[in-house]
């Protein structure tokens, strides 16, 4: 399928161009296999990209060769490239699109082991590959830390990209994992970052809170429930005596009549002593 195509890239030869030499693609070794075309250009002494790379590569392999930079448009026909390795190289600038026409493809990139030390967004070209940023004398300041959140770091390599140099006032900053000095500083502010803790501390607190909180209205429940079980007990343990339905209640006693106390009326005397002489007679 692919031979009149590497027939004529065998065929191709180095021309000129101005004071500058354009590297013939076929100082590279290709193979195809299911996964796709490899185009293997290592250890080549390369100090461009070859011209004429196939556009159904896949895996592109430029390491140990001696590029110093990647020019605009470099790779901006391969759309279905997925690896690209420029480790091992010289390439101490990256021009402002050079990887463009790979973000929708590319999903490895490594540049490790070159003489980067500026990352800029302009030079990424959107790129959301997983990257290998590591042995690189990397200059940490804005532009890094703008640069970084667009790439996906190769989890791998994150102790490996070192601070070499930086514009905080902070010796501590030399050596120190990109990453780490990213989290405590805000370089683009050349400040610390202080907000951070300050918004720890805040939301220790209020769970602090919620947890004091929380055991108190256990703590509450809890006696309100004993109170209510022992009431419930003692309910049990006293309970009111039903009547008997059988049992007839007793009648109350009447009521004796009242006496009267008053003295006797004359009128009163003088009857009561007929009826005494009368009984007498009798």
């Amino acid at each position: 399928m692919y031979e009149p195509l590497l027939v004529l890239l065998l065929c191709s030869h180095t021309v000129a161009a101005g004071s500058s030499s354009v590297v013939s693609v076929r100082v590279c070794q290709s193979a195809e296999s299911l996964s796709g075309f490899t185009l293997r250009c290592s250890g080549r002494a390369l100090t461009q990209i070859p011209v004429g790379l196939p556009v159904h590569t896949v895996r592109l392999l430029l390491d140990r060769n001696l590029l110093e930079s990647l020019p605009q448009n470099s790779f901006l026909h391969l759309h279905r490239l997925e690896t690209l390795d420029l480790s091992y190289n010289k390439i101490t600038s990256l021009d402002p699109g050079c990887f463009r026409g790979l973000a929708s493809s590319l999903r490895f990139l490594d540049i490790s082991s070159n003489q980067l030390s500026v990352l800029e967004s302009v030079s990424l070209g959107g790129l959301r590959a997983r990257t290998n940023l590591s042995h690189n004398p990397w200059h940490c300041d804005c532009s890094t830390q703008e640069a970084l959140p667009e790439l996906l770091l190769d989890p791998l390599s994150l102790n490996d990209v070192i601070c070499q140099s930086s514009d905080i006032p902070n010796l501590g900053a030399l050596g120190a994992p990109v990453l780490v000095l990213v989290q405590d500083w805000d370089l683009c502010a050349n400040v610390r970052r202080q907000v951070d803790l300050v918004m720890l501390l805040t939301m220790g607190v209020w769970f602090l809170a919620l947890v004091l909180f929380l055991l108190f209205y256990v703590h509450q429940n809890q006696m309100h429930a004993r109170r209510h079980l022992q009431y419930i007990k003692t309910m049990h343990m006293n309970p009111d005596p039903e009547p008997d339905p059988e049992s007839k209640p007793e009648p109350e006693p009447e009521p004796e009549p009242i006496q009267d106390s008053a003295p006797p009326t004359p009128e009163a005397q003088t009857v009561q002593g007929s009826s005494n002489e009368q009984q007498s007679i009798d």
